[in-house]
């Protein structure tokens, strides 16, 4: 060793102690004097707005130019991925079954289980229930990483991601893990960039929503009053969005008789209301269970007329001034800062209005702003953020054949796929990840990753089998677009790298790559 050469262990500690510092001294730094857009910044900006960065998505940028790249994010086309990926979504079971068939089987078996009368077989036939429910739950969270690492849809993929939070269910509640696959691809994904108010509509209908808030047990005089609550506080308004418990509890009203129906036969329903009755997949209404009676929401009159009320109480909520700020609020945290200016979120919350809540739109105001640019690198990634951006740049398009370690590192940072208990959704402000102990764990991943063990070409099965593949971070991308936005520190630490192994794992765990 060179007198020179700082000991492993020293570096470590100093990109740790980088890593928890509140901003990052990336490409963000030389902010003040790029006011106009320059590769440094290009790169930046495409860090914040993709999964991160890797070379095809470099590449795109250079070809097309930031502004007709972000404009084909914001309006995206079909998602290409490489066949290998799209071959192994294509092979899942929730890829291939549809929902309302799939979530009917599963409750036939949970049926069957239960009536077992040998105490032995029972526990058996139970254990294979769970079993199949984690199986598919984790098909879900395969899939929606792989999306995450290949689709070229990068903005709808971060979004979906972001409304997944935003709208949260927990897998373990009830038999969710059979429907939290098609909660994202069919009630999120779709409708990330659109308008608000249809996305707000899918969640509403879906089946796993209704069942992780109750709702399916809110009926006339037996209110169940949790989804309509958390509609308002969580949903649209926001706490302090202007709405009264009376309004909870009318709210609440609104929605009884809207539930699920899990088996093949349909309730009988009395004859003057037959009419009314609505099955769509697994989603009922139920005019059994609703009240009819008039009802006072927000300030006005909703007539009682069944399953039409629902839709007059979204497009009030979806359209008050109260939820564009509350929304612009959240995408502004979570693209740039736990404090956004309160003047840009202002600007956002009139786009939304003014669009009629068109995503895209409120989006465009705000990656157009100076406090946008000028935000770019200062950001701490959650998790998942980090897990992702670590894979993209260290195998570009290469197709891994196993998400499971993927999904093991995030359960380890606190942040699984569809793993948040409470309606909240995981916190998005730096503080929520920035820990020592959560550094420690990325440095752990980092090193994992980069001396080619992380496992994520190890084919599951009786005989894995597993292909090497160490990255090659050093690359043509590094030296052309990633130096440069490096600082002295981080540049020294990896010059003074013993091996290609500790060169990679000093690059993914450095200060820079624990920011966008």
């Amino acid at each position: 060793m060179t007198p020179h050469r700082l000991l492993p262990t020293t570096l470590i500690a100093l990109l740790l102690l980088a890593g928890c510092a509140a901003t990052g001294p990336g490409p963000a730094a030389q902010a003040d004097h790029r006011a106009q857009s320059s590769p440094a910044q290009d790169i930046a900006m495409l860090e914040r707005v993709s999964w991160g960065v890797n070379g095809g998505s470099v590449r795109q940028v250079q070809d097309k130019g930031w502004n007709a790249w972000l404009r084909a994010q914001l309006h995206p086309g079909k998602a290409a991925l490489p066949p290998a990926i799209a071959a192994q979504i294509d092979a899942m079971t929730i890829s291939q079954v549809p929902l309302e068939q799939l979530v009917i089987s599963m409750e036939q078996k949970r049926k069957e289980s239960a009536g077992v009368m040998d105490d032995v077989a029972k526990q058996q036939a139970q254990k294979e229930y769970q079993q199949e429910l984690n199986r598919l739950a984790r098909e879900a969270a395969t899939r929606s990483l792989l999306l995450d690492v290949y689709s070229t849809n990068q903005l709808q993929q971060q979004l979906s991601w972001f409304w997944l939070n935003h709208f949260s269910v927990h897998q373990g509640k009830h038999n969710l893990r059979a429907m939290v696959g098609d909660y994202e691809a069919n009630a999120i994904a779709p409708h990330a960039l659109g308008k608000f108010r249809d996305l707000l509509g899918a969640t509403v209908h879906h089946p796993a929503m209704l069942r992780y808030l109750d709702n399916e047990a809110n009926a006339a005089k037996r209110i169940n009053e949790n989804y309509a609550r958390e509609l308002m506080e969580l949903h649209t308004l926001g706490v302090n969005g202007g709405y009264s418990q009376a309004d909870v509890q009318e709210l609440a009203r609104i929605l009884t008789g809207v539930g699920v129906n899990l088996g093949a036969d349909t309730p009988k329903v009395k004859p003057a209301l037959q009419s009314q009755y609505v099955r769509r997949g697994l989603f009922e209404f139920n005019p059994n269970r609703h009240d009819y009676g008039d009802k006072q929401f927000l300030g006005q009159t909703v007539k009682g007329r069944g399953l039409a009320e629902l839709d007059e109480a979204l497009d009030r909520l979806s359209r008050s001034p109260a939820t564009a700020h509350f929304i612009s609020g959240k995408l502004a945290q979570y693209f740039v800062g736990d404090n956004p200016p309160e003047a840009l979120v202002a600007r956002m919350a009139a786009t939304f209005q003014r669009s009629d809540g068109l995503i895209a739109d409120v989006l465009q105001t705000m990656f157009d702003s100076p406090e946008f640019r000028q935000s770019l690198g200062k950001k701490f990634k959650d998790p998942m953020h980090y897990v992702v951006s670590a894979v993209r740049l260290s195998y570009d398009d290469k197709p891994i054949l196993n998400a499971g370690p993927m999904l093991s590192w995030l359960a380890r940072m606190g942040q699984p796929l569809y793993g948040r208990q409470t309606p909240d959704g995981y916190p998005m402000t730096d503080a929520s990840w920035a820990s020592p102990g959560q550094m420690t764990t990325r440095f752990d991943i980092a090193r994992t990753i980069g001396s080619g063990s992380a496992g994520l070409f190890r084919t599951e099965g009786p005989q894995p089998q597993e292909k090497v593949a160490f990255p090659q971070l050093a690359s043509a991308l590094y030296y052309q677009s990633l130096q440069p936005g490096l600082s002295p520190a981080t540049r020294q630490a990896l010059d003074q790298a013993a091996s290609p192994q500790e060169w990679n794992t000093f690059l993914l765990s450095s200060p820079e790559m624990m920011h966008r």
